[in-house]
């Protein structure tokens, strides 16, 4: 949490959502909205990857939001298998993000979640979605639609032995998603969050595509 930040408390269905709040140097070109890992395995809005994914979104100009699932630190209610979850993180979009560009992006079982995120979205579609160490190894993920498939990427260790890379592969091959793989990184990325970070700005300065 660097100095900037600040706690927020927004409201879900199961009662208070703690939140952080982190702003840009100048005027937010939209608001990007971040899912934590897994509750039960000590996944919370502090984690290092969900930090990296923050920092790159404020150096390319978005207001970033991390927030605890329900059961998590400040946040009311227990855990649900992703159904509450979900409800909680699109609670979280309607009020920090009610209009205007948005972006999405959830790490593990975090990007599970994105995923039903996306889906239950529509017809509102983020300008950009990144989803890190998917589980696809152990929970169903939503599949992306063709037209956001520009819009997303897809980041996954060649050696996560978390969320097994070939589970990835399995759900996004389909769908013709590509998945970026980066080679001798595992799921939480220790000594590889530098590069995370940058793969993901690069991501979020491309062009987004009609």
């Amino acid at each position: 949490m660097n100095s900037a930040t600040q706690k927020i408390t927004l409201q879900g269905g199961a009662g208070v959502i703690e939140a952080l709040l982190d702003l840009p140097a100048d005027a937010p070109c939209g608001t990007a909205v971040i899912a934590h890992p897994h509750p039960l395995f000590g996944g919370t809005m502090t984690n290092k990857v969900v930090q990296t994914l923050a920092r790159a979104f404020v150096q390319t100009g978005w207001r970033a939001v991390r927030f605890n699932f329900r059961g998590v630190g400040a946040s009311a209610g227990v855990y649900d298998e992703g159904r509450g979850e979900a409800a909680d993180m699109l609670e979280v979009i309607r009020q920090v993000a009610p209009e205007g560009p948005l972006a999405v992006a959830g790490f593990s079982f975090g990007a599970f979640v994105t995923s039903h995120v996306v889906a239950d979205l529509a017809p509102r579609q983020p300008e950009k979605i990144v989803l890190v160490g998917t589980a696809a190894s152990r929970f169903t993920v939503a599949p992306i639609a063709p037209q956001l498939h520009d819009r997303t990427l897809v980041l996954h260790g060649e050696q996560d032995d978390t969320v097994v890379l070939s589970s990835v592969m399995d759900w996004a091959r389909p769908q013709s998603l590509p998945v970026t793989v980066i080679p001798g990184v595992e799921h939480f990325f220790h000594g590889q969050l530098p590069l995370l970070k940058s793969l993901v700005v690069r991501h979020l300065l491309a062009p987004a595509q009609a």
